[in-house]
């Protein structure tokens, strides 16, 4: 679809109950192939400077809102609002099949965490970019999930860290290189492997 590096956690993971999700249809992948193939390969960079306030979030989406209601909003079904606050609805995290009853049981995870865009370019960044970055909506950057997956991922790459849910492994892979493409942020060799081993699901 986080101090925890890459997301903003609320609650715990009460709520959180074994629910099947469906898995993804095929994919033609050789665009996102394309695109891996043009990501910079480099060692992954110093966290010296660092912080979470180096990437401003959440944008304000509203009175009292930002972009963390956004976002419930846009991934859940039965959505209760007050305001524009999501207080109700209910929500299927894709890392773990879990579905949340509660929007205090979900983070918003960042698909490629905030720490990892650092060390592979978003330091040379200034605060205002990196501040676009942390609230992007417009590539799959945030999605709604289960706080025990958002916890266990923290700031970690594919290489580190996948889904437990294999049936997501092409989809997280797509929108992890996705990201990292239009953002030109580099990628490991670990990294570049471990995406394309995964694209092999799709």
């Amino acid at each position: 679809m986080a101090v925890l590096v890459g997301v903003l956690a609320f609650g715990g993971t009460a709520g959180c109950t074994s629910v099947e999700t469906p898995s993804p249809g095929p994919t033609d992948t050789a665009d996102t192939h394309a695109q891996l193939d043009q990501l910079t390969v480099a060692s992954a960079a110093s966290m010296r400077g660092y912080s979470r306030e180096r990437f401003p979030h959440w944008r304000n989406a509203g009175k009292n809102c930002d972009v963390r209601d956004t976002v419930l909003q846009r991934d859940g079904t039965g959505i209760k609002l007050s305001g524009c606050n999501v207080v109700g609805g209910r929500w299927s995290s894709r890392y773990d099949k879990r579905t949340l009853a509660d929007p205090s049981d979900v983070d918003i995870d960042h698909m490629v965490p905030l720490a990892n865009a650092w060390r592979s370019g978003a330091d040379d960044w200034n605060d205002d970019k990196r501040g676009d970055f942390a609230n992007d909506l417009d590539r799959p950057q945030l999605v709604a999930v289960s706080a025990s997956s958002n916890r266990a991922k923290g700031d970690q790459d594919p290489s580190q860290w996948k889904p437990s849910n294999r049936d997501d492994w092409c989809g997280y892979a797509e929108d992890w290189i996705a990201v990292k493409h239009y953002w030109r942020l580099s990628v490991t060799t670990a990294e570049k492997a471990a995406l394309d081993d995964m694209l092999g699901s799709c």
